[in-house]
């Protein structure tokens, strides 16, 4: 009588494939967790691999620097995002109002109420002792995010929607409520006494309803 075929180890090669591809996002979403939480500067790369459940050495591997781990974390949670988003303003059929309203809402649900806000926090805080990292920074988010709010505004003018405007200092005034909420959510935000005082998409709402009525075309007298 033959005996039962050996029962297959739970750890087979195709498991350990997957859980080879799978390391690269696991260390880069503890990496976000650390970074948000403690800063640049007081993360250790110990810290990172342990909370992923790896050696150092494995971390080492994929991210060649606590540098570079940080570069992949914004490019994952942000800079890869905007060709997307790009694509979004391109298609979208309604007027620049509605666009301006549906980015802002959008910025809230996709990053602002997400961990990955907790990196402008950490850029606002670290910059001056990071400069290269503030300049990647700068490159890759802040930079074609601006690009891209003031396609929404110079869309508006184009098509008569909005007055004639220095689309750099309109840029800024649109993007200072979403770097408020991104403040506010990783500080006195999280406070329980706090959190309730302020409705991020009511807060939202009123922007871009003061935004408007700035830069909306007022017919002109009779």
């Amino acid at each position: 009588m033959s005996s039962a075929p050996p029962t297959p180890s739970a750890d087979t090669p195709a498991k350990r494939m997957r859980r080879k591809e799978a390391r690269p996002s696991e260390l880069l979403a503890a990496a976000l967790d650390l970074f948000v939480e403690k800063g640049f500067a007081a993360t250790r790369v110990e810290e990172v691999a342990q909370r992923a459940g790896v050696s150092k050495g494995t971390l080492f591997l994929y991210f060649p620097s606590k540098d570079e781990l940080f570069k992949a974390v914004v490019r994952q949670t942000l800079a890869g995002r905007f060709h997307e988003w790009s694509d979004e303003v391109d298609s979208f059929t309604g007027s620049s109002a509605e666009l301006l309203h549906y980015g802002m809402h959008s910025w809230w649900e996709r990053v602002g109420n997400t961990q990955a806000s907790g990196m402008t926090k950490l850029m606002l805080g670290e910059a001056q002792n990071f400069p290269e990292m503030a300049a990647f920074y700068q490159a890759e988010v802040v930079q074609p995010y601006h690009s891209l709010v003031r396609r929404i505004l110079q869309r508006g003018v184009d098509r008569g929607e909005f007055a004639a405007m220095d689309l750099e200092l309109a840029t800024y005034a649109v993007t200072a409520p979403l770097i408020f909420l991104a403040m506010w959510k990783h500080s006195v935000g999280t406070h329980p006494c706090t959190a309730s005082v302020l409705d991020p998409l009511h807060y939202l709402d009123a922007q871009v309803h003061i935004l408007l009525n700035g830069l909306r075309v007022r017919p002109a007298p009779a």
